[in-house]
């Protein structure tokens, strides 16, 4: 950046417009960079800071476009769109908005678990077709174990929003050893053969990439739902098919899939599968709160004060 100018911060992807005012009355310069990528390309060469949600990929060839950059931000809970190696080999610090999405991911939870034990869904679409089909219509969630693959804030949300439907929750998280909130910590292969609901919420790694692939579909119980509220490369989609058109599994809920937007899935079409277009934190309330989590992280980065969400702790302290 040049000598003696206010640090720039380029806003890449669009965010709550009064977290951006926000940001314009700290100590810095401020680009919307919304547009799309020649936007972005022109302010990043003067950058310091960032702020990205899901379009904008930070990998090593954005990095190699802005010189100067100290900071990134990320206005969501995941952070698989930014090559966090390479920001932290540059020293540069990336935090995220980790508790912006946490009741809206939560409820999207609920709401699918809903639809599928009753078998909603179909029913509506019929209904509004002009059919009438009644009789026996799925079941409760009552008395049902729900599984938890995962179980940091959204999970632990969702666990809180269910006991008053009287079910078992059970959860895996190798992180996670005593949650304190009535829900028991078992194997994954326990929790895959006993669950009536698997609820996907684990972050994306290069370790647990199909997680759930053939063989873990086949060791669920037999006639299970599973939900995937987190990320799409954590299920194999052409298993979770077979798995569907077997029997194995009686339905699905995605809001994530492996390609996004998926242009070519067997699972779109298929009858047994919701899906919704990863919209899971896109709720007014948590698009508001992730705005202003960032802008106050970016904030305290500008001021040389502590951090409250930083991912990777090993980058290089300072960055101005």
């Amino acid at each position: 950046m040049p000598d003696g100018s206010l640090p720039l911060v380029v806003v890449a992807d669009p965010i709550d417009a009064a977290a951006v005012e926000l940001l314009r009355s700290g100590p810095c310069r401020v680009i919307d960079a919304t547009s799309g990528a020649e936007a972005l390309d022109r302010a990043l060469s003067e950058a310091w800071g960032l702020i990205v949600r899901s379009r904008t990929k930070v990998n090593p060839a954005l990095l190699a476009k802005a010189p100067h950059l100290a900071f990134v931000a990320r206005a969501g809970v995941g952070v698989d769109n930014v090559d966090l190696p390479a920001a932290t080999a540059r020293g540069i610090r990336v935090v995220n908005a980790p508790t912006a999405a946490s009741v809206a991911v939560a409820e999207l939870t609920v709401a699918f678990l809903l639809l599928l034990a009753r078998g909603l869904f179909p029913r509506i679409v019929d209904t509004k077709s002009g059919g009438w089909k009644r009789g026996e219509n799925g079941g409760e969630l009552r008395g049902k174990i729900v599984g938890f693959v995962g179980y940091g804030r959204i999970a632990r949300e969702a666990a809180k929003r269910l006991r008053p439907f009287e079910v078992t929750t059970v959860a895996f998280d190798p992180f996670v050893t005593n949650p304190g909130d009535g829900t028991a910590m078992i194997p994954l292969d326990a929790l895959l053969s006993e669950s009536d609901f698997v609820s996907l919420h684990a972050a994306l790694t290069p370790e647990n990439h199909h997680l759930l692939d053939a063989a873990r579909l086949g060791r669920m119980k037999k006639g299970a739902f599973l939900l995937n509220v987190a990320r799409g490369p954590l299920v194999d989609e052409a298993a979770l098919a077979a798995a569907l058109d077997s029997g194995q599994l009686a339905g699905a809920a995605l809001d994530v899939f492996e390609v996004e937007p998926p242009t070519v899935s067997k699972l779109l079409g298929h009858p047994k599968v919701l899906a919704t277009p990863h919209l899971g934190a896109s709720t007014s309330e948590a698009q508001i709160l992730a705005g202003r989590q960032v802008v106050d992280e970016t904030l305290r980065a500008l001021r040389g004060e502590p951090l409250h969400a930083l991912v990777n702790p090993d980058a290089a302290r300072g960055g101005r």
